[in-house]
């Protein structure tokens, strides 16, 4: 009954082992930069471009879809 035990906390000690191995293996340090105050020059990031676009879309929608009914 000792050697099963003896073998017991042998396998516990190896899987406690690599346990900490992988976790050791995540601790990554990442630094991150989030810059928000950064101007964006590209005529798709403007908010107004989209609601033009949408306004542009659904009156062409709607003039296509009026024209159909004979």
């Amino acid at each position: 009954m000792k050697a099963l035990t003896g073998i017991k906390n042998a396998w516990y000690t190896l899987v406690l082992l690599l346990f900490s191995v992988a976790v050791y293996a995540q601790d990554k340090k990442v630094n991150v930069s989030i810059d928000v105050d950064k101007k964006s020059t590209e005529w798709y990031a403007s908010p107004i471009a989209w609601v033009v676009g949408a306004a542009v879309f659904i009156l062409l929608l709607v003039a296509l879809l009026r024209g159909k009914k004979d």
